[in-house]
């Protein structure tokens, strides 16, 4: 049997590793929800609770009325038992959850990845298991401190560069970010390297000057490479709940998000906030966190996500 690690780390993943980190979830709301359709009858107050259930666990109010009205459609023109009907709801979570990742081009060298967040949302240690991973696949990777408003962001993403073997190219503290991705991108294209990964500032309460920034970061990587950024990714905390939506809005707007990381799924009960994310966002969920180590990272499987929140 292949050791955990290595079928993380190679875009597989077993039901288990899902279910691990979908257990509070689906403990808390999802396994009362499943167990509604197990009744002789499924009529409106079933449909209530169900509704109930399904926002408890932040799918959200436009997402949960999406999948209702959808599981009730198909239920009244077959006349469905319970059981059928829980085969519905399944396929369409798995619908809403399948968002098609933006093509770009994968012949890019470097592959430029910006990665955003507001702080607090684990997005260094997140960093941190991207480059393990591309290391994994026998990739080399360069990552630039670019958040430099704060010295504990510099210090945090050079001790995770030494903790995964990759360099990290970084200025003092107060720096211009852009000076430091211009700087890193000319040393990534000049070794040679696969990938670059930028970190950024993540001061969410300073809304306006924080996105000034990223787009200014994001068209400092253009002058070098007109098609840089490759991907945008953004790290969301899922303890935050619906507060994540609102994240995602504001840094979609101001540079593009391309995919998302959803961190620390496995420490809340609030992970149907994927599902609003793909159905109100349209972005597709690229990766999740699943514990602390470097390997607790798992390419996101629509299907296998939710056999493990509803099975």
């Amino acid at each position: 049997m292949l050791p955990v690690t290595y079928i993380l780390l190679t875009g597989g993943c077993p039901i288990n590793i899902f279910q691990k980190a979908l257990k509070r979830t689906r403990d808390t709301w999802f396994d009362k929800a499943m167990s509604l359709f197990d009744r002789a009858a499924i009529g409106k107050e079933a449909w209530d609770e169900l509704e109930e259930l399904l926002i408890s666990a932040d799918v959200g109010v436009v997402t949960t009325s999406k999948l209702i009205n959808a599981v009730k459609d198909h239920a009244s023109e077959a006349k469905l038992d319970g059981s059928h009907i829980r085969d519905i709801l399944q396929e369409e979570m798995v619908g809403i959850l399948s968002v098609p990742a933006r093509p770009f081009n994968v012949a890019a060298h470097p592959e430029v990845i910006l990665v955003v967040g507001v702080n607090g949302s684990g997005k260094t240690t997140s960093i941190a298991k991207l480059a393990y991973k591309y290391k994994k696949e026998g990739k080399s990777v360069l990552l630039a401190a670019a958040d430099t408003f704060r010295a504990a962001a510099i210090d945090q993403l050079k001790k995770q560069g030494e903790r995964v073997g990759v360099d990290v190219i970084a200025h003092q503290p107060g720096a211009d970010p852009g000076a430091v991705v211009y700087d890193a991108l000319q040393a990534a294209k000049s070794r040679g390297m696969d990938i670059l990964i930028i970190d950024t500032a993540g001061r969410l309460h300073t809304k306006f000057n924080l996105m000034e920034e990223l787009m200014k970061v994001r068209r400092v990587a253009a002058k070098l490479d007109a098609a840089a950024p490759h991907e945008v990714i953004l790290v969301l905390d899922a303890t935050t709940g619906q507060n994540g939506l609102t994240q995602a809005r504001y840094f979609t707007e101001a540079v593009g998000v391309t995919g998302i990381f959803i961190a620390k799924l496995d420490g809340t009960a609030k992970g149907g906030i994927a599902l609003a994310i793909c159905d109100e966002l349209k972005l597709p969920i690229q990766l999740i966190g699943v514990g602390e180590g470097l390997e607790d990272i798992v390419a996101f499987n629509a299907k296998e996500f939710v056999e493990a929140l509803t099975s």
